[in-house]
């Protein structure tokens, strides 16, 4: 009787052993499923929160980088306004159209437009005119956004300084530059939403830039008028009569007005004619003739028989295709010469440049996928080894990590609290 009541009490006791065993497990299990549960929800969170925190991030880094670049305009030497320039017109274009853009823009006009009136480095203002032309190109969401840099522009190559102060004369390389500059925003605007008093007599000044010894000036010059006949706006860059602000095409001065037109028409034709068959001078760079020449003939068969000369860039197996002056000017002329051998890689990668060239580059694909990462993805591999990057690998350990320890089960989790 003891004896079966002895074993009796051993198996309860052992029965009541291996069911808080098994209650234990069971508890166990469900508490590491709850953990792996909210581990899974907690990870959908960090992901967001991870995203915000890098565009908080970028936000700042991007307002940083800005307001540094800004002071260098303000108070550094001709060489580092030139690379902050050239750093800021870098921003805008990788940012693309938006409110960052208009931000570049409206914190930058008033430095730039300061910078620009000292006229002391041509490299130092080649850059200022070449950043202005990016962020208003990108920045610029309004026709008088846009005419408001052309008239910083062009108030370079026609500087005011007062009844009593005599203007520096600017250089030819200056000129090029402001005129390239202004063409290239001219690009991107309708006729009807130009000023016509800005404008008048603007065909003239170019005529007169058509004589100048320097080719360089010349085929800017050859270009912009070029881009005005073809946007057909040439009464807006036309006037009779110095300080006439009045143009109609109705009665007596209208037909004054055409007639002038149509003569200052035939005179560019014959400059550009001259031009398009020059013959090479003593020291004449022969490759520098051709291109002239070559430049003048196109523009010649555009405005005599309406064909514009077309082009082709090769991106990556695509063909990059110019059928405008437009195109033509902003992609040869502007853009590829401010990107230089970083052209090919933007056209590869640059949405916006997509659109503005109406342009569809090869998809890169992926084991087959094609894969489309998010504006936190991309910034977290433009560089290996940016802060963005090493968190973008811790948090791939930590996810490796509870990765492993769903596969070994309960187990390995259990094993971590001995």
């Amino acid at each position: 009787m003891g004896k079966r009541s002895s074993k009796k009490k051993n198996v309860t006791m052992l029965d009541s052993d291996d069911a808080a065993s098994v209650s234990s497990s069971s508890s166990t299990m469900r508490s590491e499923n709850m953990v792996f549960s909210n581990v899974e929800e907690l990870q959908v969170d960090k992901d967001s929160l991870l995203d915000q925190y890098l565009d908080a991030l970028f936000e700042k880094r991007f307002a940083t980088l800005l307001h540094q670049c800004l002071n260098s305009i303000k108070k550094g030497s001709a060489k580092e306004i030139a690379l902050a320039s050239r750093v800021i017109g870098l921003l805008a274009l990788t940012i693309g159209p938006g409110e960052k853009a208009q931000e570049i823009l409206e914190e930058s006009l008033s430095p730039i437009s300061e910078a620009l009136k000292s006229r002391s480095e041509p490299s130092k203002i080649s850059s200022l005119l070449e950043c202005l032309a990016i962020i208003t190109f990108i920045g610029g969401e309004e026709p008088e956004e846009t005419e408001k840099s052309m008239q910083i522009m062009w108030q370079v190559a026609h500087p005011k300084l007062g009844p009593n102060v005599a203007a520096a004369k600017p250089l030819p390389a200056m000129i090029t530059m402001v005129v390239s500059a202004w063409s290239f925003l001219l690009t991107t605007m309708d006729g009807w939403a130009l000023n016509p008093k800005s404008w008048q007599e603007s065909i003239s000044y170019f005529s007169s830039l058509l004589d100048k010894e320097d080719r360089s000036l010349r085929i800017a010059a050859g270009e912009a008028l070029a881009l005005i006949f073809e946007i057909g706006s040439l009464e807006k860059f036309s006037a009779e009569a110095k300080g006439s602000s009045d143009i109609s095409t109705d009665g007596e001065n209208g037909q004054r007005q055409l007639v002038y037109i149509q003569g200052l028409r035939t005179k560019v034709l014959n400059q550009m004619r001259n031009l398009s068959v020059e013959a090479g001078g003593k020291g004449s760079a022969k490759k520098d003739l051709n291109n002239q020449r070559n430049t003048f003939r196109d523009i010649l068969e555009f405005l005599e028989d309406g064909y514009v000369p077309e082009t082709s860039v090769k991106i990556g197996g695509e063909l990059l295709n110019t059928t405008t002056w437009a195109q033509l000017i902003q992609q040869l002329n502007f853009l590829k010469h401010f990107l230089g051998g970083g052209f090919v890689k933007h056209m590869q990668e640059n949405l916006f440049l997509h659109d503005v060239f109406g342009f569809s580059p090869k998809k890169k694909l992926l084991s087959g996928v094609e894969h489309r990462m998010s504006g936190g993805e991309k910034r977290m591999y433009k560089s290996p080894n940016s802060v963005l990057n090493k968190a973008r690998t811790q948090l791939l350990n930590k996810q490796r990590m509870l990765s492993q320890g769903k596969n070994t089960g309960y187990y390995a989790v259990g094993s971590s609290y001995e």
